[in-house]
């Protein structure tokens, strides 16, 4: 019997395999239409499973983290330590964006009126600086109860610090409910190991999907944006992240691949950080050895505020737009793009459709017209798998150089 890890990249490759040999077959035929049902309905209800185990992990795993650490007096350490490493891969992604974009100019060739159509059918949803700060802080204090339910990731984290805080501030008093915390930690990490019995089947059903329903026509059509993106994004993936880990913490790439493969995969699959948590966690502590203290608390904070993969793409998407309208943006003008998509991709998950909220505030920003979004929209589930996937890469190998630099500095 293969090991989990063998499982699901032989499941990876054949949900590819199948779902590219299904779009060969006409849509009204039956085995097409069985197979896309099937997997629709597996798919969904493997992500539904993740999801469900999401919300009561965040909370257990932060006021947990956030105990121990406050307990050894870590948190303002890894708190710098987190923060710093966040916004410093952030750049270097859109710094990759922007500079590959310049030199490829996607875009120039295409001429705007092959998307006039879909430019005018569509209405993209406003949203101002001000406003998208009035969201996003509004968004970070909400009643427990309605967080939970509506499942407002950020609004838990901020709650799940206070708690966290509030068990180390009351001592033996409390020691009773930290320990009940760690005892559902636990219960839910044995919850998670049974989901992921299912995880070979439900990535199988998610690529066979993702590949049968793309659109090849559009796909060519763009062909020289999806390259660029997906360039940009594994260089991100495969050269700057590894090779941070690398000089933090000296291991190497194919380590980190081989402990991390589960997670990365179901985030290519699953299109989503937070569903994907569950699975990075398990890979984080158990396969990596990140101490739990230190992954409970950077990867739900970094499903959360750190996707590099998501500023590069606005980065560079920005710039596409550029293109294909005939402007020309300034190094001032792209300065601000580079900042409008810090801020936007940090601050996505406490607003509504988030991904074309940020998207329309980031072209926005620099003038551009927001009906461009539209364009984007019918390639964006393509380019969200990689982008996701380095997003959880960014996240894991965040949890690792926290890691490090906390038990360097418990050392020195």
């Amino acid at each position: 019997m293969p090991s989990l890890n063998r499982q699901i990249l032989i499941a990876a490759c054949l949900g590819v395999l199948i779902g590219w040999g299904l779009g060969f077959l006409p849509a009204e035929q039956g085995v097409r239409s069985g197979v896309l049902y099937a997997s629709t309905l597996i798919g969904s209800i493997f992500i539904g499973m993740l999801k469900m185990i999401l919300v009561p992990l965040i909370f257990t795993s932060i006021v947990v983290g956030v105990a121990n650490l406050q307990a050894h007096h870590q948190v303002n350490r890894v708190w710098i330590t987190t923060l710093v490493y966040f916004v410093i891969t952030a750049s270097l992604a859109m710094l990759v964006a922007l500079i590959a974009a310049n030199i490829f100019k996607p875009g120039a060739d295409l001429p705007i009126t092959l998307f006039a159509d879909a430019m005018d059918a569509f209405e993209a949803r406003q949203l101002t600086m001000p406003e998208f700060f009035l969201h996003f802080f509004a968004n970070l204090f909400q009643n427990p109860f309605a967080a939970f339910a509506n499942g407002s990731i950020l609004a838990i984290v901020v709650f799940a610090l206070f708690i966290g805080i509030a068990l180390v501030a009351g001592g033996e008093r409390y020691s009773g409910i930290l320990t009940l915390m760690q005892e559902f930690l636990e219960l839910l990490m044995q919850v998670i190991n049974w989901i992921m019995r299912l995880a070979p089947l439900g990535i199988l059903a998610l690529l066979i999907r993702l590949v049968a329903e793309q659109d090849v026509s559009l796909l060519v059509t763009m062909l020289g944006f999806i390259v660029l993106v997906f360039a940009t994004t594994l260089l991100h993936g495969v050269v700057i992240l590894p090779g941070i880990l690398f000089a933090v913490t000296g291991k190497s790439p194919l380590w980190f691949w081989r402990g991390s493969r589960e997670a990365l995969i179901t985030a290519f699959a699953t299109s989503s950080s937070a569903a994907t948590l569950p699975i990075s966690l398990r890979c984080a502590e158990h396969n990596l050895g990140v101490r739990r203290s230190i992954a409970g608390f950077v990867l739900p904070l970094g499903a959360t505020m750190n996707m590099d993969g998501t500023a590069l793409y606005e980065a560079a998407a920005a710039l596409f737009v550029a293109n294909l309208v005939g402007i020309e943006l300034s190094f001032a003008q792209q300065m601000v793009v580079f900042f409008t998509a810090m801020i936007a991709s940090t601050g996505a998950p406490g607003i509504p459709s988030a991904g074309m909220v940020t998207m329309v505030m980031v072209l926005q920003a620099v003038g551009l017209p927001a009906e461009a979004i539209a364009i984007l929209l019918p390639i964006d589930r393509l380019l969200d798998t990689v982008r996701t996937a380095v997003n959880v890469e960014g996240d894991i190998v965040g949890s690792l150089v926290v890691d490090k630099l906390v038990h360097r500095g418990e050392e020195s």
